[in-house]
Order: C-alpha cells, then sequence, then structure tokens
C-alpha cells in the first residue's frame, strides 16, 4: 500500500505508447497520435444523472492513453496494456449490439463474429464504431492502436468505461476525417453504453469527459443537455492560480474489484427511481409524462412522497435532496468556498449511503476514515458505490499527510482487502485536468 502523485500523461508514457505503436505497425514512432482521456470524478450530483437530475463533474490527471496510426485500408488492429490479446476488426463491418449476435440468423450475415475472450475489453472498439454507423458515418479507414490506463491504478468507480468509449471514438473520427463535436460524441458514447452494451446509466460520464476544463467545475442538466462550466474566482491561464493550488483531489482505494453478490446492483436502483416517479406522475395527474424524477416538481414529492413505499420514498428523497446539494455546490465553487463545497460532497455521500442505500461495509468504513482525515474538506463514494474508491477533496498542504492517515486507519480495518492493494497506491494525490483530445508528436 502506498501514495502517488505525478503529472500525467508524462513525457515518459507518451514515448512508450508511440514505440510500442511504431512497433505493431511498423510506422514511424512521430507519426503516431495519441488519445488523452481522463478519467472523471462527480464531486456533487451522485445517482440522479440517469433521472435527467443536475449534476457536477471535472476530470483528473489519470485516465486512458490511446496511440494510434491510420491503417492503410479498413482493418482495425488493437492491443492492450492491461489485457491480452489482440483485437481484429474492420472499421466497415457491420455492427451489431452484443444482445443480437446469434438471433435471427444476423451472426451468418456477418463477415466475422467477435470470438467470446475479445469481447472482454474488444467490445469497446466495436461499439464505438456501430455508434458512428448507427449515425450515417462513412467510415473506410482502419486504426492499428494500442490502449492503456494509468499503471497500477484500480479504475473502478471512475468512469473507465466512458473514458474507453470515447478514446476509440476520437480516434476513429480522426483516422477518418471526421469533425464531430463533443456534443455529438457524447451521444455517440451513449450509444456504446446504453444500446451496444445495454448498461442503464445517463450521461454524465462521457460529458465530464468531453467537456471539462482544467479548474472549473462542468454543470450539467441532464435532461435538457444543456452545461456550463463555472469558474472558480481566479484560476490564471498557467494554471497557478490561488484557488487551483488551494486543494487537491484525493482517490482512496477500498481493495474491491467487483460489486458484491448481496447488493441489489445499480439497474435495479434506476428501477426504483423511475417506479417512484411513474407513482407520483399518476398522482399529480402527469402520468402521460416519462417516468423520470426530474419530470416531477419538489412540491408534488412533499406532497405525494407519502404514498410510495420506504424504499421508492428513499430514492426519491436521495434525487430531490441531491439536486438541490448540486445547486447550493456550484455557487460554493464559484464563490471560492471549498469548505461549504466539502461540506456538500459528505452530505452527498450520506445520501448515497442512507437514502440510495449504495455502499458495502468497506466502502463505507473508507468514507469514515477520509472523514476524520487530516485537511479532508469533504468525500464520497465514487461512481456506482458498489465497489471501487472514494473521493476526497483535500487541503492541498495536508494531502500527504491525509493519504498516509487513511493508508494507515484503513489497513486496520480492512487488513484483507488493504493486501490487495499492494500492487498499486492504495490512495492517490490528484489535480483536476483538461477534457479528452487528440495530441500529435510534439507533448502539449
Amino acid at each position: 500500500m502506498g501514495v502517488f502523485s505525478g503529472h500525467w500523461p508524462s513525457e515518459s508514457e507518451l514515448d512508450k505508447i508511440r514505440n510500442k505503436v511504431a512497433e505493431l505497425s511498423g510506422r514511424d514512432a512521430q507519426e503516431v497520435m495519441v488519445v488523452v482521456s481522463p478519467y472523471r470524478i462527480c464531486p456533487l450530483g451522485a445517482h440522479i444523472d440517469h433521472q435527467g437530475g443536475t449534476v457536477s463533474a471535472m476530470t483528473i490527471n489519470k485516465g486512458i492513453l490511446l496511440g494510434f496510426v491510420p491503417s492503410d485500408d479498413t482493418q482495425v488492429t488493437l492491443q492492450s496494456g492491461q489485457f491480452e490479446g489482440e483485437v481484429r476488426l474492420r472499421i466497415d463491418e457491420v455492427q451489431l449490439p452484443k444482445h443480437m449476435y446469434g438471433t435471427n440468423g444476423l451472426t451468418e450475415q456477418m463477415d466475422s463474429s467477435p470470438p467470446q475472450e475479445e469481447w472482454k475489453w474488444g467490445n469497446y472498439a466495436r461499439g464505438a464504431i456501430y455508434a458512428l454507423q448507427s449515425k450515417g458515418n462513412h467510415l473506410k479507414t482502419g486504426i492499428t492502436g494500442f490502449i492503456c490506463g494509468s499503471e497500477g491504478l484500480d479504475s473502478s468507480g471512475l468512469s473507465s468505461s466512458a473514458a474507453v468509449g470515447v478514446a476509440y471514438l476520437l480516434a476513429f473520427e480522426s483516422a477518418n476525417g471526421l469533425v464531430v463535436s463533443p456534443t455529438e460524441n457524447i451521444e455517440y458514447d451513449r450509444l456504446i453504453e446504453n444500446e451496444y452494451l445495454g448498461l442503464k446509466n445517463g450521461i454524465l460520464d462521457q460529458s465530464a469527459i468531453l467537456l471539462s476544463s482544467y479548474g472549473c467545475l462542468t454543470f450539467m442538466n441532464c435532461k435538457t443537455i444543456k452545461h456550463k462550466l463555472i469558474h472558480p474566482p481566479t484560476v490564471e491561464n498557467n494554471h497557478e492560480g490561488e484557488f487551483g493550488n488551494a486543494y487537491k483531489i484525493l482517490l482512496a482505494f477500498s481493495g474491491l474489484k467487483q460489486a458484491l453478490t448481496t447488493n441489489p446492483g445499480y439497474n435495479r436502483r434506476v428501477a426504483e427511481c423511475q417506479e417512484a416517479a411513474k407513482i407520483l406522475l399518476q398522482a399529480s395527474g402527469d402520468e402521460e409524462m416519462e417516468p423520470i424524477l426530474s419530470n416531477v416538481k419538489p412540491e408534488v414529492f412533499e406532497a405525494h412522497k407519502s404514498i410510495l413505499e420506504p424504499n421508492l420514498a428513499k430514492r426519491a428523497e436521495h434525487y430531490f435532496s441531491e439536486n438541490e446539494r448540486v445547486m447550493k455546490g456550484i455557487e460554493a465553487w464559484a464563490s471560492g468556498n471549498l469548505r461549504e463545497f466539502g461540506e456538500l460532497i459528505t452530505a452527498s455521500g450520506l445520501s448515497s449511503i442512507q437514502n440510495y442505500e449504495c455502499g458495502c461495509e468497506p466502502l463505507i468504513q473508507l468514507y469514515q476514515v477520509l472523514l476524520k482525515a487530516p485537511g479532508v474538506l469533504g468525500t464520497r463514494f465514487s461512481g456506482a458505490g458498489f465497489r471501487g474508491c472514494c473521493i476526497a477533496f483535500v487541503e492541498a498542504d495536508k494531502a500527504e499527510e491525509a493519504a498516509t492517515f487513511v493508508v494507515d486507519e484503513y489497513s486496520k480495518l480492512q487488513p484483507e482487502l488493504a493486501s490487495h492493494l499492494n500492487q498499486g497506491p492504495a490512495v492517490l494525490i490528484c489535480d483536476a485536468s483538461d477534457s479528452a483530445r487528440v495530441i500529435s508528436n510534439t507533448f502539449s
């Protein structure tokens, strides 16, 4: 177990990927382009994006790097730094959602159907092609690429899947000369996750990855898809503004690699929110509206919440209180009040535990340890909250002390899980980052 901080991506990381792609493709390393697709954190706005709620997000200086060169033909050849094997497909193959393989004779119509092992990590590349094809884009140029995540980092809870999807989209678009706006790519990545992979998540993750700007808080209405960047009081162009130097972001890992089988899981929570919305809309005479909680007025919830079953009432309570915390949070951020911002994050974490009922004992213990750590302004689970990590905002000058405290205290509570973290850092000290982008051979 240890603590890690540092700049990303470094010159050496970029050189390593360029050299790897040059080796795979037989091309010069100077020709290799690299997609930088950062992980995101969601300080406020937990579990409400799928209900059309308002959320906040920012990227961190860790994430996915995808080095690539355009092919001379339609061939796509991919290798991974984390997974074995090689994914080979054609950019002009018709891609179908996973659940459609082997039905209605569709497999036989394909030029090639993916071996089962390729689905384990090649599905996002196929999904990106599916998304681009489904919107009528003509793809004719493949890529040779190498993809990897930040070394030694368990990315659960940091939207790694969205970062991977966005990386492939940007690479395929670049190779094919497509000019695509960030808003369009948000929709493309939604197609990857919702239609191709069958996940019932919202658009927060890809929006944060594609829209963020250094030092700003990305504020988004997930119902209208409208967003704006909330600037802090002072962040100078050189990224050395006083506010930007006042805090660090801690990522504290639990050692949990997968959701516990006893936990009801992500999709069930989404269904419960929709059921609560349906009942409340019927009670207010608006049953024709889509059953999502953003279509329910707060006063309707207050007037009719007594008719909801306890579990449904808790889900709705989390939605409405979290929406309110987001609005207060962006005001605190804009005014430079980090302490209030942190208190709202902690309250979000508590509501996720009590009202949304996600988390398990190790994650809750990690959350509680972070609350006691020196200089921590606020903390909560990161991601769905069924495994993974917690995030915390911490006073910059106390970040190292806080990280060491968390490592020591969590090890006492969960020695077995903590031992699983020996292969990587137990706590990362991070900074804010920029949005996803493609960079050439000149580091920027």
